[in-house]
């Protein structure tokens, strides 16, 4: 199986997960394409040379560089991987979701905005001190 072929079928897959609805998905998109950089980079240093490079210094020892840029892209993918995994996690947090991250009704940590007289701290009944 040829480099060019794998590349291939890495970045269809990778572009039909990022095309389809989820978050899921969009990760497992991005880690496809990322594995498909990660085959162009080494087979731009030569997949038909393989002599080590300590051995012998000649027209044949394989170029260190692509394997250099291959280390770099598998780091910044696994971090590219790692920051939406964690996105996901959080949640979608848009307006879809239901959750309204500017709405601090809920809050329990003992910092009401009331000041005891019942106008809720904006000094008129029934309202928060703010606009919304």
């Amino acid at each position: 199986m040829s480099a060019a072929f794998v590349v291939g079928v890495l970045v269809a897959a990778g572009v039909f997960l990022l095309l389809r609805p989820g978050l899921l998905r969009v990760v497992l998109g991005f880690v496809l394409l990322g594995h498909a950089v990660n085959v162009v980079l080494l087979s731009a240093g030569g997949l038909g040379r393989r002599t080590a490079a300590l051995e012998e210094v000649g027209p044949d020892t394989a170029d260190p560089l692509p394997q250099a840029f291959v280390l770099t892209a598998i780091v910044i993918t696994f971090g590219i991987t790692i920051h939406l995994l964690g996105l996901l996690r959080r949640g979608a947090g848009g307006p879809a979701s239901g959750a309204d991250p500017m709405d601090d009704d809920n809050d329990d940590d003992g910092d009401a905005e009331s000041d005891g007289d019942g106008t809720g701290g904006a000094g008129r009944p029934g309202t928060t001190g703010r606009r919304r």
